[in-house]
């Protein structure tokens, strides 16, 4: 029983096979629904499955049932456990929240107020202004995507869309808010001020901000105007209300899904028109709605520990490392470091926290103003974060858009925007900075 259940701390050797799982995973999944031309043709859970069982094979040095835990030990991480929690609470919210009608409410209420061609731009910087304010894209897309949801049958747009105008803007606050854990996690490892990095970043961030705020704005124009009549019950959009003032407050994230869960309960009975059990079985079905996207979180979060157990976060480390030339080159290479590394952990924080050192070394050994290296490495994690399928925050607008993630990331144009304005940036040596005094 013992062999089963011990984990194996390894310091590991740099190896390319290490690295294989993603290229696994891309060819089944990714490959395979390019070919096909649907990306709903190969299930995602299957093609981590799939991964999962090929990095289990390749891991060596163990018995079965010794790889075997090791994948599980990535599985029960804290991190992923925490997603887990998430979901399943947004799962319950989101569908009590629809039973008892606070989302047609809300988004009555919303479009009643606001002239339709506003809609988009407006959905837009509400999630910028949001994020920025909590300082965390899941928030902002627990908090967010339900109510943008609501447009799609009136604005006769897809759901996928709307809940990337959401993503786009949860990502712009997660990288700049002086409370996102990548800030933080990029100022320490760079031993720099937050109010110096962002300086940086703003200078980058905003102008791609309002590039795509151009395109929402462009593309919510073109909007019908639809006539729509005042909510019959404002005390409906209360369990909303909550949850956005919540989360402006800094409150947990799982404990703003809880007040909103009982908040909607309460809104419920009050206004006469919920069965109690009937919400109760509501709670269930978006409990279990968001069953493949634990799997999915699951499977992922073993195959990303058996791929830094095989050495091939540490290869990536130190072939990446080993071709620097010049400030240009250093700079694209911690923004390339950390974008693979965020690929490997599917965590912006972590792949923060596991370049940091690399990506200090490389600033000091080539003369790289350490607040632009920070604010690379906070960019860079969330354009990667922000474009990858199996990441907590796409998977949960997934979740509550019932769609595939990819279908998401088809039109989430801020991250893109952004990444090729950093890289701009990076080339033409912008913003200049002043050299800080000791």
């Amino acid at each position: 029983i013992y062999s089963m259940t011990k984990f194996t701390e390894q310091t590991p050797s740099p190896r390319l096979l290490g690295l294989s799982p993603i290229l696994v995973f891309l060819s089944v999944y990714v490959l395979v629904s390019c070919i096909l031309g649907d990306f709903y043709a190969m299930p995602l859970s299957l093609a981590f499955v799939i991964t999962a069982a090929y990095s289990v094979v390749i891991t060596s040095g163990l018995s079965i049932e010794q790889r075997i835990s090791q994948f599980s030990r990535g599985a029960a991480d804290s991190n992923i456990l925490l997603m887990i929690w998430i979901f399943v609470l947004a799962g319950a919210f989101a569908e009590g929240a629809t039973h008892i009608g606070a989302v047609d409410a809300t988004v009555q209420a919303i479009m009643y107020l606001l002239p339709n061609h506003l809609l988009l731009p407006g959905i837009f910087i509400a999630s910028c202004l949001i994020s920025l304010a909590i300082g965390t894209s899941v928030g902002t897309i627990v908090a967010l995507v339900p109510i943008a949801l609501g447009f799609a049958e009136a604005l006769q747009m897809s759901p996928a869309f709307l809940a990337a105008v959401v993503a786009g803007g949860a990502f712009f606050g997660d990288n700049l808010s002086f409370i996102s854990d990548t800030t933080i996690a990029a100022t320490r490892t760079q031993e720099v001020r937050m109010k110096d990095k962002f300086s940086v970043n703003v200078r980058i961030a905003l102008p791609a901000a309002l590039l795509t705020l151009v395109i929402y704005a462009f593309q919510g124009s073109s909007v019908t105007d639809v006539v729509v009549n005042a909510p019959s019950n404002y005390l409906l959009i209360i369990p909303y209300f909550i949850v956005i003032v919540a989360a402006l407050a800094g409150v947990n994230v799982c404990t703003v899904l809880i007040l909103g869960i009982v908040s909607c309960g309460i809104i419920g009975a009050g206004a006469g028109d919920t069965d109690f059990w009937n919400w109760i079985s509501a709670l269930g079905k978006g409990i279990n709605g968001m069953g493949e996207l634990i799997i999915v979180t699951l499977l992922a979060g073993g195959v990303l520990e058996l791929i830094r157990y095989n050495g091939g976060i540490a290869y990536l480390l130190h072939t990446l490392t080993g071709v620097v030339k010049g400030r240009v080159g250093g700079e694209l290479i911690i923004s390339l470091l950390v974008v693979v590394v965020n690929i490997c952990t599917a965590n912006n924080t972590i792949a923060i926290l596991t370049s940091g050192g690399m990506a200090r070394e490389i600033s000091d050994r080539y003369g790289i103003d350490r607040r632009r290296t920070a604010s690379l490495l906070d960019t860079f994690s969330c354009v990667a974060q922000g474009l990858l399928p199996y990441g907590a925050q796409l998977l949960l607008a997934a979740g509550f858009a019932k769609v595939s993630p990819v279908s998401i990331i088809a039109h989430l144009y801020y991250p893109v925007i952004l990444g090729v304005v950093c890289i701009v940036a990076i080339l033409v040596s912008y913003p200049k900075l002043k050299t800080l005094r000791k």
